[in-house]
């Protein structure tokens, strides 16, 4: 074990080592969640070890006298660890990148023509693909607008694929009257959408245990899970303009 001892603590002795084990568990929980957004030649082992370099630098850097929780100085430092490392990479090719821009295309034509946002079967249908496919498309914008990359989707595109409870202002009537608009948008899913929907976000599963489950792998849940959060925007913003 290295302990470090370093100005301002006192006789206070930092076990540098016990901190970075102990911790290990929110590196996996932040590599997991950014899983979700990737392409699947990405492998979660490899974000734990990307973020692993953040989690380390937090616990050089961290200076309890501040009052700052250790959880919460090296939550950013690992997620910023990992995108790093995925900025350097290009998994995000052109080709793909103009399939995003003909989906987005689609997407704003058919909403101008229907007055609201399309489903994924009315964007499959008018690109003459497979409902398969858009899901790959949705996957991939998802990826690049996560991961701030040179070329992120649309603001159209990025808000349909954005968490819908990101944004919501907990506790307010607002809020309260968007969990009910949220609970009955999910109850509507297809299956196994919302099968999707409802371990990862009310479970707390992880993709592959969702995978193990429903017997398909864990890049086919990610493809469900924006095809979910793409149709719950959709609904809420439907019932939101008609309310």
């Amino acid at each position: 074990m290295v302990e470090s001892t370093r100005p301002g603590y006192g006789d206070l002795a930092v076990d540098r080592d016990k901190l970075i084990l102990d911790h290990v568990p929110l590196l996996k929980h932040i590599a997991g969640r950014l899983s979700l957004d990737l392409p699947a030649r990405i492998e979660r082992e490899d974000l734990v070890g990307y973020g692993m370099i953040g989690l380390i630098q937090a616990a050089d850097a961290w200076e309890p006298a501040r009052g700052l929780k250790f959880s919460t100085f090296a939550y950013p430092k690992i997620r910023g660890a990992i995108l790093d490392e995925l900025r350097k990479q290009d998994f995000l090719p052109r080709s793909r990148r103009e399939k995003v821009r003909e989906l987005e295309r689609a997407l704003h034509d058919l909403e101008q023509e229907l007055g609201v946002a399309p489903s994924p079967e009315e964007l499959a249908a008018r690109l003459g693909i497979s409902i398969d496919d858009v899901d790959e498309i949705l996957l991939a914008a998802k990826s690049a607008g996560q991961t701030s990359l040179d070329e992120g989707p649309s603001e159209e595109l990025a808000a349909m694929l954005a968490d819908p409870r990101s944004k919501d202002p907990v506790g307010s009537a607002e809020w309260q009257e968007m969990k009910v608009l949220l609970t009955r948008a999910i109850g509507a899913l297809p299956e196994p959408e919302k099968t999707v929907i409802t371990l990862y976000y009310a479970e707390g599963l992880l993709l592959k245990e969702i995978g193990e489950i429903l017997g398909v792998h864990e890049s086919r849940v990610s493809q469900l899970h924006s095809r979910a959060i793409f149709r719950l925007n959709r609904t809420l913003a439907t019932e939101s303009e008609g309310a």
